[in-house]
């Protein structure tokens, strides 16, 4: 039987029962102090680049905030504050006093040292950024000098190191397959963005990430790219696109660019959204870096919400229940206010969590619009079903009825990756991990409709290759996303989702004829000779089939790519840059297929192509090469 009472003391929400306004204290007459806003933008002082996630904080208060992408930020502060810290890993701590200034503009130095100081200790490798020490406090833990990492992750008490307790799926490298043999192709596309985010965490706290954490898909898939939108006229929701040029880790090799971009539906014409939160308030989600971020991160969504927008919110610890009914997004004050009264305790029931979540959804169910649960835990589940095969089941039977889900990932330590891949992937939806409130802002705000609002489902791409042209080919990432060839034209098989606005990018390494091939010829089983065909000749064929988001047969796209390979300083732009993180991937991963690559070189090619960079997550990817490049053991990875 569940025991209520513990869920709602879990969820911090009694004395209520039945009505959530029950749980807002009494107003007093104590007057808040009076606030002027100081905006401004932090930058690298080495480069003038704009810092996303910096950390702005009051100092001696709680009051802070991150920058945004672009660095910039805004900050209510108090007329009794006296001065703005600016931190970040991987620079130096920055005081500004107050005088009652409203701008304030800064260059952040880097600081190599705080990277690479480390702590040992029994609980394992503690990082300690510039100018702020950990001190362990019971189960919360102080910041010393009131240099809070607000919005960034912060470890509240000593934790394990970086990766250790984690669990990510073992990826086995895709290799090359010969064209004459295997012309076919076919995998499902892959919009989630987490393992980026993930191996950003690493980096900055001075750690190389595990090799399985890299999944180059993923970080293909994290930047946007110049793509132009779907004709207004055209039926399909996405546009397919393809390109070709020299491959950058092995110039004998070429490499083609096959890509979608779906259309970009403003937020106001996007159907209504009928969305239950689901909240791990479990003992496992303590910290500000765990829960806190989450109600952070909800917080920025919930400004979105429209009129026709309906909220739940559905909380599981040692059991599970519902603390916000199904809420109109105009009454954003009693949906924050259940967020805020959120605290964690307790042990976690997961598959009771997701069974509920999925009940609210299907009971409110809108025909017309979008119906989605949205999950928020580090995926420790430790009660009722916790074999990866049987959260498969259940989120297999509940997509059924509709209802898609997003997971929302955080923490670390005891980080369960696996999991919540498995579970995005099979329930239809998409998977985010959450490093800090940045991050947080650009999943559910600057991608409200990509992440929450569906145009197409089980999107499956097949590439065939024309052997007069393609000796051998290699799928660069998307190991775990592969189909067989005949599954391509089966409509009941099960495939990604694609969002307002997402892009999709794939990369292959085509092996020419005429090139050295990988595979010595075969001395007893010869390969029919192919005669060579001319450049003006298919090099391949990609086809497409998705469905409409409630659609249960697919539909038909194909395009073909001719033409030569070009040299890459002549590719466009996106071929560039795609092929920078590509590579990047591999490094980390310490691939075999790496060739010629080497930090360095993928630095300079990813910044060479940064003219498209809104957000500036490509500069920032340059900055993640350069802190991996310090971390490699072996300096041949470096060597320019």
């Amino acid at each position: 039987m569940i025991n209520f009472r513990y869920l709602l003391l879990a969820a911090g929400l009694l004395p209520a029962c039945s009505a959530l306004a029950q749980t807002v204290p009494a107003a007093t007459t104590a007057v808040a102090p009076a606030t002027y806003t100081v905006t401004g933008r932090v930058t690298d002082r080495s480069t003038g680049q704009g810092l996303p996630g910096v950390t702005v904080l009051v100092k001696g208060t709680n009051i802070g905030v991150s920058t945004q992408a672009d660095g910039t930020y805004q900050i209510k502060v108090p007329d009794t504050g006296k001065m703005l810290v600016f931190s970040s890993i991987g620079f130096i701590v920055r005081e500004v006093k107050l005088t009652g200034q409203q701008v304030v503009n800064i260059g952040l130095a880097t600081d190599s040292k705080a990277l690479g100081e480390v702590v040992v200790s029994a609980y394992g490798v503690e990082k300690r950024a510039a100018g702020i020490r950990i001190r362990g406090s019971g189960a919360k833990g102080q910041i010393a000098n009131d240099n809070a990492s607000y919005g960034r992750p912060f470890y509240p008490a000593p934790r394990p190191e970086p990766g250790a307790g984690e669990t990510y799926a073992s990826v086995t490298e895709n290799g090359f397959h010969v064209a004459q043999k295997e012309p076919l192709s076919t995998f499902s596309i892959d919009v989630d963005a987490a393992s980026y985010s993930n191996v950003r965490r690493f980096l900055q706290q001075g750690q190389l990430p595990p090799p399985d954490a890299v999944r180059v898909e993923e970080m293909l898939n994290y930047f946007q790219y110049d793509y132009p939108q779907p004709a207004a006229s055209a039926a399909e929701p996405f546009r397919v696109l393809t390109e070709q040029a020299q491959c950058p880790w092995n110039p004998a090799h070429q490499l083609v660019q096959v890509a979608l971009q779906a259309r970009k539906v403003p937020n106001a014409q996007l159907a209504p959204a009928n969305l239950v939160f689901l909240i791990d308030v479990s003992g496992s989600m303590q910290g500000a870096d765990r829960l806190g971020l989450v109600q952070q991160g909800l917080k920025l969504l919930v400004k979105e919400l429209r009129p026709q927008d309906k909220v739940a919110l559905v909380v599981y610890a040692g059991a599970a229940g519902t603390v916000l009914p199904p809420t109109a997004g105009t009454e954003r004050a009693t949906i924050l206010r259940a967020i805020e009264n959120l605290t964690a305790g307790g042990s976690t029931a997961g598959g009771a969590g997701l069974r509920l979540a999925y009940d609210v959804a299907r009971q409110h169910f809108d025909q017309q619009g979008n119906n989605r649960v949205i999950l928020c835990t580090d995926g420790d589940f430790n009660v009722g079903e916790q074999s990866d095969a049987a959260m498969e089941r259940l989120v297999v039977q509940e997509r059924e009825s509709g209802v898609f889900l997003t997971v929302l990932g955080v923490g670390q330590g005891n980080y369960q990756d696996q999991k919540m891949e498995l579970l995005a992937d099979k329930g239809n939806g998409n998977y985010a991990y959450l490093d800090n409130l940045d991050e947080a802002r650009r999943v559910l705000v600057q991608q409200f409709g990509g992440t929450l609002f569906t145009l197409a489902q089980d999107v499956k791409l097949q590439v065939e290759f024309n052997p007069a042209r393609v000796r051998e080919y290699r799928l660069v990432g998307y190991e775990n996303r592969l189909l067989a060839a005949q599954d391509f034209n089966n409509d009941r098989k099960d495939a990604g989702e694609l969002g307002s606005g997402h892009t999709v990018t794939a990369l292959y390494e085509i092996v020419p004829v005429g090139a050295p091939a990988t595979v010595d010829a075969l001395k007893y089983q010869p390969t029919p000779a192919t005669p060579a065909a001319l450049a003006s000749a298919e090099l391949l064929t990609v086809k497409v089939r998705y469905k409409e988001p409630r659609g249960q047969t697919s539909r038909l796209l194909t395009l073909p790519l001719t033409g030569l390979a070009r040299p890459l300083a002549e590719a466009s732009e996106n071929l560039r840059f795609a092929a920078a993180v590509a590579q990047f991937g591999m490094l980390l991963r310490q691939s075999d297929y790496r060739g010629t690559a080497t930090y360095w070189a993928t630095a300079q090619l990813a910044d060479g192509a940064r003219r498209f960079d809104p957000d500036g997550y490509r500069a920032e990817l340059v900055r993640l090469v350069k802190l991996a490049e310090g971390l490699h053991p072996d300096p041949a990875y470096g060597a320019r």
